[in-house]
């Protein structure tokens, strides 16, 4: 026989799941819990008859193998039940310890009830207006009416189909805000008049307590509502003496406080917004202080204008036109440029995007900014909290606010950067759950070689000291989130690049290079940089990575430079053309980058370093394996991004999201404007990936081969060519035939040489290719061609004398275009043997017969050659007598 059971102090969601699992298994029966809360215990009352529950004091004990426990994890005893039940759990509670032997059904929904509810719409079972009633209770109550942060889309559709089944409303508004009775309000005076208020990481948390009188026999989770009610904390502890036990009710308003996880301290259980323990042997100030130990774990401290804002502005000056500034607003596209005095640079107004249409609309563009702009200095600092950053824009109705340093840095009044209405609100309501930040520092530390971790670390000390934030942007941010070895160590500086290096090369040596127009610096490190870094390291000992001491190697593979370079911003004045560049703040130097997943940063500098910055979404669309493109108008910009795409793509294993996809159709067009020189660059970087084949065969599909050139196919024989050339750049017989030569100008003959003459000038012109590669592709297909050219019965002196004019890597491309068994054996004799093959006699000994140099010198010298490649002399002494014939 089976039982269904849920947990003590019942409250709706229990009961409903308990009446929802007897409908979806008859046969098994529903015994209520020994108490219940009070709201529930009236709607029982009231609805008894229609219900299907059995209370405790009606059960008669009875043999019981089976136990399905809804809305808890904890097994209750009750009479009859074997000792090793058969148990199944259905929750939504995601915090547990699994039991090994029992079968769980837990998902994270913001009420049990929930679940069982969709079983039922599965099964097709029809429920009267009580029973739906009931259930529509369960969801409501555990969800706060569906406004808890633990609710979820399947929530709302449950409730909504409970609600399509006849569920009432009225009666559900009833019972979820029972009046209390003259008992309760007594304890609600109690409690109202003891609490006290606790700041926890900037959230105020409010705890109270009271000793209940012996004939209470009331519920209290109605007083902890009203409490909340009144006193609106962000989270509220109330604790109640009962007897010898103390009852805890916890209630959260803010997914910054997880009661959950104090109630499961004190040994009780819930969520994160509601839940609930029962202490005993403890008084209430023992209990307090248990509470008051464990709050830190449960709180996230409170978000800072720090985390949002940008370093580095855009700022006017008063006297600048209208003009001026709609010139600045077109370039760079902000919603607010601050206003700064010229003199004191204080920030004295706010020049709005808004304001700058209607002054042009009104011909007002000759007028200073200073007779349209917002007056008056709001702002705020970096470790201001987010909720006086919204009571600031709120009540100056500024939506782009100046950040001003901390300390005694702010007499002067200073920006030093800016936080917008946007940022703002993308913190706030940023759509679905943030992923969980991953631990990047020591993610940097597992991965990178101990001498580059410690290099690491001293330009972050460095930085930190000039006061310059400094990241890890891009695709090392890309590769180390997907567990890839990275390699681009290009680090970005808000504020001077130049500067930093320079600094780094005082405190530890190296050479640095500078482009002041730029912003850049090049920092050339050689082995006693690296000694003198591993020297100053401190990394803290951990499981992992134990302390010990680095010592560089001959073998050490370390960067020889890294590449600062100042945070900057991008406009590009017309499609295709190359942008013009100016310094700019972290986010706006992601802002201005190609995809989604490169727009991640990690910064480095002091205690920030490990903070991860994701404006854009690029940790989803990694976790998605997706290509998104971050403008609409990207491609237009740069349609060169159209083949990064797909290199993307490909060597990935991602796909291209559909949007990015009909961007890319759509500017298709714009690759006739790009330079040869610019996409033969990008072609380039596809030869040097791990298998170019599928990029070539994606561009083909999406039609990007057609739009750069006619002549730009991609064939079958295409691919099989690619395919026979990876084991190749492997095989020792090649690999050391290969002269170091790189796989990109193997995978490009590949592709070109089989091209038709004409086509094959056409396309190397389009692309702009450099003299010698081209002289190379005409060599590839000459060989190509003398070597099918030859006749079946073709001696080795006859394959030798056609193959000895060619480059090593020209040979390479022809081997890997072959497809005949034949001629490819007779390509790697003459690479293995015939080519190693030389004469006895040499140039001197003619010499010393007394012939003169000459063509004829050559022609004898061939002769003997060819005698010995064919076997017909075997050694110097043949050699010489076919000499003596020759000269005769």
């Amino acid at each position: 026989m089976q039982l269904i059971m849920t947990h003590e102090n019942a409250d709706f969601d229990a009961i409903a799941s308990l009446l929802a699992a007897h409908r979806l298994y008859p046969q098994a029966i529903p015994l209520l819990p020994r108490r219940v809360n009070r709201n529930v215990e009236q709607f029982l009352t009231l609805y008894w008859d229609a219900l299907p529950f059995i209370r405790p004091s009606d059960w008669h004990k009875r043999k019981i193998s089976e136990v399905l426990l809804v809305d808890t994890h904890a097994l209750n005893s009750v009479r009859g039940v074997v000792k090793r039940p058969s148990v199944h759990v259905i929750d939504h509670h995601t915090d547990y310890q699994p039991h090994e032997r029992w079968h769980y059904q837990v998902e994270a929904v913001g009420a049990t009830v929930t679940l069982l509810v969709e079983q039922l719409q599965s099964a097709g079972l029809a429920l009267s207006a009580e029973e739906t009633t009931l259930l529509l209770l369960g969801i409501y109550e555990d969800t706060g009416a569906l406004t808890y942060d633990t609710t979820t889309p399947r929530d709302l559709s449950a409730a909504a189909w409970l609600l399509g089944q006849g569920a009432v409303l009225a009666v559900a508004r009833r019972f979820l805000n029972l009046p209390l009775t003259e008992k309760q309000f007594a304890l609600y005076d109690q409690l109202f008049t003891a609490v006290t208020w606790h700041d926890v990481y900037g959230q105020s948390v409010a705890i109270t307590a009271a000793t209940a009188p012996h004939d209470f026999d009331e519920e209290i989770s109605g007083i902890a509502h009203r409490l909340r009610e009144s006193l609106t904390p962000v989270a509220l502890f109330m604790l109640v003496q009962l007897q010898r036990d103390v009852q805890v009710v916890a209630r959260s308003a803010s997914d910054k406080v997880d009661v959950g996880v104090v109630a499961k301290a004190l040994g009780g259980g819930g969520h994160s917004r509601a839940a609930a323990a029962r202490v005993s042997g403890k008084s209430l100030a023992a209990v307090i202080a248990d509470i008051l130990h464990v709050l830190p774990q449960a709180v996230t401290p409170l978000a800072q204008v720090a985390e949002l804002m940008s370093y580095g502005l855009q700022t006017l000056r008063p006297s600048v036109t209208v003009a001026e500034a709609a010139e600045v607003i077109r370039r760079f596209g902000y919603e607010g440029y601050p206003v700064l005095d010229p003199d004191s640079k204080q920030v004295v107004g706010l020049l709005t995007r808004r304001a700058v249409d209607r002054a042009l609309s009104h011909n007002m563009s000759n007028l200073p900014i200073s007779r349209i702009m917002k007056t008056g200095t709001v702002t705020v600092r970096p470790s201001d909290s987010i909720d006086h950053l919204q009571k600031v824009m709120l009540s100056e109705g500024w939506g782009q606010i100046p950040v001003l340093a901390e300390g005694d840095q702010v007499a002067n009044g200073v920006p030093i950067g800016i936080v917008t209405r946007t940022d703002l609100l993308n913190y706030l309501f940023k759509p679905g759950p943030r992923p969980a930040e991953p631990d990047m520092r020591q993610m940097l530390m597992e991965k990178l070689p101990p001498p580059l971790w410690a290099l690491v670390q001293a330009a972050g000390e460095v930085a930190a000291e000039l006061g310059q934030p400094l990241y890890f942007v891009g695709g090392i941010v890309r590769d180390l989130l997907l567990g890839q070895l990275p390699t681009d160590l290009d680090m970005v500086v808000e504020g001077d690049a130049i500067r930093l290096a320079r600094q780094l090369q005082q405190t530890v040596g190296g050479e640095v290079h500078a482009h002041g127009r730029f912003g850049t610096a090049k920092w050339t490190l050689d082995t006693a940089v690296w000694q003198t870094v591993l020297d100053k390291e401190t990394l803290t000992p951990s499981p992992r990575r134990p302390r010990r001491p680095h010592l560089l190697t001959p073998s050490s593979s370390l960067p020889s430079s890294i590449d600062f370079v100042t945070a900057r911003t991008e406009f590009y004045r017309e499609p295709s053309a190359l942008p013009e560049v100016t310094h700019g703040s972290i986010k706006l130097d992601l802002h201005r980058r190609d995809f989604t997943i490169n727009t991640l940063a990690v910064r480095l500098d002091g205690a920030f370093l490990g903070q991860l910055l994701d404006f854009y979404g690029g940790q989803r669309d990694l976790a998605q394996g997706i290509i998104r493109v971050l403008h609409s108008l990207s491609f237009v910009d740069d349609p060169t991004r159209i083949l990064r795409a797909v290199r993307l793509e490909q060597r990935l294993g991602f796909h291209i999201e559909a949007r990015t996809a009909e961007l890319i159709t759509n500017a298709l067009p714009l690759l006739e404007r790009v330079s040869g020189s610019r996409i033969r660059h990008e072609f380039e970087l596809a030869f040097r990936e791990n298998n170019p084949a599928p990029v070539m065969q994606r561009l083909a599909e999406m039609d990007v081969l057609a739009h750069l050139h006619p002549a730009a196919t991609w064939s079958e024989a295409n691919a099989a060519a690619f395919a026979r050339l990876r084991p190749l750049l492997t095989d020792p017989l090649w690999r050391d035939f290969q002269e170091d030569e790189t796989p990109a100008f193997l995978y490009f003959a590949l592709w070109v040489t089989p091209l038709p003459e004409p086509a094959q000038t056409e396309l190397v012109e389009r692309l702009r290719v450099r003299k010698m590669t081209r002289l190379d592709v005409v060599a590839c297909t000459q060989a190509w061609a003398a070597l099918t050219d030859l006749p079946p019965d073709a001696r080795p002196s006859q394959v030798e004398k056609v193959l000895r004019p060619y480059h090593p890597r020209v040979l390479l491309v022809v081997r890997a275009l072959l497809d005949e068994a034949r001629l490819v054996a007779l390509l790697e004799q003459y690479v293995r043997e015939w080519r190693g093959i030389k004469t006895a006699v040499t140039g001197n000994d003619l010499r010393a017969l007394g012939l003169k140099p000459g063509p004829r010198f050559g022609a004898i010298l061939d002769e003997l050659l060819a005698a010995r490649l064919d076997g017909r002399v075997a050694d110097e002494a043949g050699e010489r007598a076919l000499l003596a014939e020759l000269i005769a």
